[in-house]
């Protein structure tokens, strides 16, 4: 594995910008206990910034566990905004809503329970951002139906791209088949996507950031 943020920085990232909020410290502490994958705080005040950064009012989250990244990005849209979150288990969703209640963001929140690549076909329009943290096999699947929903100037965001450095040496991790191979051609079509321009943020585990420049 290679370490790709030393972890003094990421803790100066989390210090410095995180800012205080106390229902996204009990959801941090839920995925401790529960030993439950989140962006965790760099790369959540990451995506607001960047939601905020175009504007955003529809967000799609394909992939939402118990509601973490969208509460960083329930912040950025606004009163006015939406941002729909999909997860397979009703259980998260339940505990996702009852935090951002707490936190005051529930009124502009969605929940959809079920296969996040079969709710995207299900939802009309487009958004100005789709955040993509399902499970990895899924992900070139998960771009491929992403990347005609985002508008022009809007944005398609993944997280867990670089895997731990494992999308250089191309070892998958123990018991983990084939997940290298569908993170390594998830990046290599988004780079190659003539309509899009990407980059990876090498925060944490790697955040995809790609704007859609043209129809």
């Amino acid at each position: 594995m290679i370490q790709i943020v030393d972890p003094q920085i990421e803790e100066y990232l989390r210090t410095t910008f995180g800012g205080e909020h106390p229902v996204a410290d009990e959801m941090e502490a839920e995925a401790d206990e529960r030993s439950f994958p989140i962006v965790g705080r760099a790369v959540g005040v990451t995506l607001e910034a960047l939601a905020h950064s175009v504007g955003a009012r529809r967000i799609l989250e394909l992939g939402s566990g118990y509601g973490y990244s969208a509460y960083w990005f329930a912040r950025a849209v606004g009163d006015s905004g939406e941002v729909h979150m999909t997860e397979g288990d009703a259980r998260n969703q339940d505990r996702a809503m009852e935090y951002l209640g707490r936190a005051g963001l529930a009124d502009r929140v969605t929940p959809h329970v079920g296969d996040a690549l079969e709710i995207i076909a299900e939802l009309d329009g487009e958004f100005d951002v789709i955040f993509c943290d399902i499970d990895k096999e899924g992900y070139p699947e998960a771009w491929q139906k992403a990347r005609e929903r985002i508008r022009v100037g809007g944005l398609y965001l993944c997280d867990n791209v670089l895997w731990d450095g494992r999308v250089v040496t191309g070892e998958d991790r123990e018991g983990m088949p084939g997940l290298v191979a569908a993170i390594r051609r998830h990046n290599t079509e988004i780079a190659a996507d003539r309509r899009y321009r990407s980059t990876i943020v090498p925060t944490r585990d790697g955040v995809m950031v790609a704007v859609r420049i043209e129809s």
